[in-house]
This record gives structure tokens, sequence and C-alpha cells, in this order.
């Protein structure tokens, strides 16, 4: 049992996709999610523009089907997948279908061309997009006791939180295996040089994240999201605690995990859900051997983050385990990586065109300025990229392929 009565506490997972997807949830809202946040398919249309090139490359791996899938997986207001399909060229949009996968109701105006569906097609050919999909698949919080025991963490509306029952079955064996809380072997401590399962990590540089409101911040203040790499405060956090071998003691009370394995199966279904192509999660994430000591749950509101309330007045979100989530033959990337390898660059135009082609300039310049906050650093830019190829060779050029 997760909840002692129908108003009492209940575990994060039920909570949340109460709070979220249900009558009143979140995602019901009228305004949409881009009435609270904003991800990079609101940032910049170079975002569809560089997934609609990555939907040419998976059709040239396909050989050219006559019929191509554009899977766009928690599909919001349709933004995505509106985008790509206006960014490919003519001869490919003549053979693309569009299927947008939302629990909301399909909105007014949207395009005809446009499938609005409550799950993915089966055996479809083509790609399929999750842009900040995974991070709201509801999920149970642990912390351990005072007595070194995991336990799930239990929650009201209000967002009072107190501490369940211990942790067991196959959650207790994702958290040993991708997040261990309680005595892990020497080898799994969660210090910043321990192994990553031969997954990529996207960059984690030694500096600090910027101010919001410093100089070359690469967001404005109420569009900060939180992002996959440690901040000075949370090294800190980590550091309080090491043990003498240099990892995190285990057994420390307040120590807290978010349990992933919800996420591992949804995504292993949305791939399953794909005949052939290529399966790409994008979001914020965090990998093994850097796990955040304390979890990232957190909500947001009106462009601003706030105390996740399962109430349906806020997003409620944490980042993925995108390691945990890879199924054989994956490869993870940052986000600055691929839309590099997709020719998204932050790269001023030449001072000479100003003199020759003032419009241009100005067009370029802006172009540029997208492009620099769709691979920032400490932003948009470390977001995670997972690549799940389906039957064909991988089709996105550029990166490391993980060892084995």
């Amino acid at each position: 049992m997760r909840c002692d009565t129908a108003d009492g506490p209940r575990g994060w997972r039920p909570a949340t996709e109460e709070a979220l997807y249900g009558p009143s949830g979140f995602y019901r809202r009228p305004e949409g999610p881009a009435g609270h946040f904003r991800t990079s398919v609101h940032a910049s249309p170079l975002f569809a523009r560089a997934v609609a090139r990555l939907l040419c490359l998976v059709d040239e791996a396909l050989a050219h089907p006559a019929e191509l899938a554009f899977v766009d997986m928690g599909a919001g207001r349709g933004e995505l997948v509106t985008g790509v399909l206006e960014a490919l060229p003519a001869e490919v949009a003549s053979r693309t279908r569009g299927y947008a996968v939302e629990r909301a109701a399909r909105p007014a105006g949207l395009d005809h061309r446009i499938e609005w569906l409550p799950e993915p097609p089966p055996g479809v050919t083509g790609l399929l997009f999750a842009n900040e999909w995974l991070d709201n698949v509801p999920l149970d919080v642990a912390e351990v006791d005072a007595e070194g025991t995991a336990r799930l963490v239990l929650v009201r509306q209000d967002g009072t939180e107190s501490l369940g029952e211990p942790v067991t079955g196959a959650e207790a064996e994702w958290l040993a295996r991708w997040w261990p809380l309680t005595d892990p072997p020497e080898d799994r401590l969660l210090r910043p040089d321990a192994p990553d399962n031969g997954l990529l990590r996207p960059e984690a540089p030694d500096d600090p994240l910027p101010s919001p409101e410093a100089p070359g911040s690469p967001l404005p203040a109420e569009d900060v999201l939180p992002v996959p790499r440690p901040t000075e405060d949370l090294r800190a956090r980590a550091e309080g605690l090491q043990g003498p071998a240099g990892g995190l003691p285990v057994a420390t009370e307040g120590l807290r995990a978010e349990v992933g394995l919800p996420r591992d199966a949804a995504w292993a279904a949305a791939v399953a859900s794909l005949g052939q192509g290529l399966a790409v999660a994008v979001d914020y994430a965090h990998f093994a051997g850097a796990r955040p000591p304390f979890g990232t749950l957190t909500g947001f509101r009106e462009g601003r983050e706030t105390a996740p309330v399962p109430d349906g007045s806020c997003d409620i979100t944490a980042h993925v385990a995108l390691d945990a989530c890879a199924l054989p033959g994956a490869r993870l990337l940052s986000q600055r990586e691929a839309l590099g390898a997709l020719g998204v660059s932050g790269e001023r135009p030449s001072l000479g065109l100003a003199s020759t082609d003032p419009t241009a300039y100005v067009r370029a310049l802006a172009g540029a300025g997208e492009a620099a906050e769709l691979t920032a650093r400490g932003g948009l830019g470390d977001f995670g990229w997972l690549l799940q190829p389906v039957g064909i060779p991988d089709p996105l050029p550029g990166g490391e392929q993980p060892s084995t």
C-alpha cells in the first residue's frame, strides 16, 4: 500500500500522476506547458529545423521509405511536430506522416496532417523524438532514514512529506544498480571519477553555473532550468558527506534518490513501438558516478522554479537517469554535441557581411544568438541526448560510440 486513506499521503509516483495528468492536472490546463516554462522547442525554430535534418538522415538510412513517420512524444501543443513538418524538404515532407503523442486534448487549428494520439503508433518507420518527456514520467522518491534504511517518501496534496515503508523488490534492485544509497561496493561509491557504464556523459567543466542575473548568462532569470551538472553548492554539500575513500558514505540519513524504473519501462515501450528507425530522448540528466545526493525533484510555475506541490498547480519534474534508460546499442551525447553535428552553430557572422548585406547580417546575428542559447554550457547545451537506433545504423555523425 502506498497511501493510508484516499486523502492521506501517497508515494510521489501516484501523487504526480494525478497532479500532472488527472482531470484537473497541470497538463490539462488551457495555457499548456509553454505558459509556464520554455523548452528548446520554444527557444528557437533552429531546434525544429535540426530535428528535421535528423529525420532526413533517418530517411536516408531507411532508403527513403514510401511512408516516413515523425513521432513527437509528449507533444505539448504540437509545436515541435509542426515545426519539423514545416522545415522538411518538399520531397521528404510529401512522404512524412506526423504523430503527436499527448494526453491533453488536441489543440484547435493544428495542422490536419498531424495525428493526435494518447500512445505512440505501433510499428511505424522513422524517427520517434521525446523532448523533455521522460522528466515528467512520474516516479517514486526514496530517502535514507536515521537507521540507514532507504524508505519510500510519501507526500500529501499540500506537499508535506513523510517516510513510508522500506523500498523493496524491483525498485530496490534498481537503486542498488543505478543509484545506490546503502552498502554499495567500493567501486560504486558516488564520487566524481566513478565509472560511467561505458556511456558518454555531457561535459562537466569545473566552472560554476552562471548566475541568472550575471552578464553573459545564457537564459533570462525566468527561464533558467535545472541542468545536469553539479553546481558549486551541490558539490559543497557532497564534499561535506565524503568519507575517507573520496566517495559518499553509505546509509547516510537524508540521502535521496528518484527511482527511475518507470522511466526505463516507459522508454523501452516507446522504443518497442518503433518498427525501424531511430528513437531519441532529450532531457536534463545525470549519470552513474555523479548522481545528485539529495535528488532533483522540483516544480515549475509561470516561468519560475517552485516547491513541488502535487495539487495540479505546477509542473513536477526530476532529472532523468538516461544511462539507466539506455538499451543495447544506444549512444549518449550532450545537446551541444548533437546540435553541432546537425549544423547548429553559435558562431557569429563575419563583420564583412554587415557592410555588404546589413539585413542578412542582422538575421545571421539573431540566429547565432539563438544557436548559442540552445548549445550553452550551464544551460540547454548540457542536456543529454539518448540515441537508440532500431534496425538501422546510428545515422547521426560525430561523437563517440560507447565502449563495450
